[in-house]
């Protein structure tokens, strides 16, 4: 890892690399509300008190991504009681553009 960071959005905190496409979950507004807490430069980081101003440019590649299928099962036993529901969440695909 040469240059990182590491970011906060919508309560979630992600280790970011230049080029690095990332799932985050879906974003109702256009643009993601990004809080930089921590940026290295191989020997050199910055570390927020508690945040950085922004020094990441995000694109956002895909608005609405499908991701996999959750099962939820639900089983008693003895008793003849089962569930079975399930759902695919979605995502937002952001493009780590640069880190500065």
């Amino acid at each position: 890892m040469s240059k990182f960071a590491v970011i906060k959005t919508q309560g979630h905190q992600y280790l970011v690399e230049e080029g690095q496409e990332l799932l985050v979950d879906r974003l109702k507004n256009k643009e993601p509300e990004i809080s930089v807490l921590m940026v290295s430069d191989g020997d050199k980081a910055e570390i927020g008190k508690p945040t950085l101003p922004n020094k990441i440019k995000i694109k956002v590649v895909e608005a609405e991504v499908k991701g996999t299928k959750i099962e939820v099962i639900k089983y008693k036993s003895k008793s003849r009681y089962r569930r079975h529901t399930g759902f695919r969440p979605k995502y937002t695909k952001l493009l780590i553009e640069k880190i500065s």
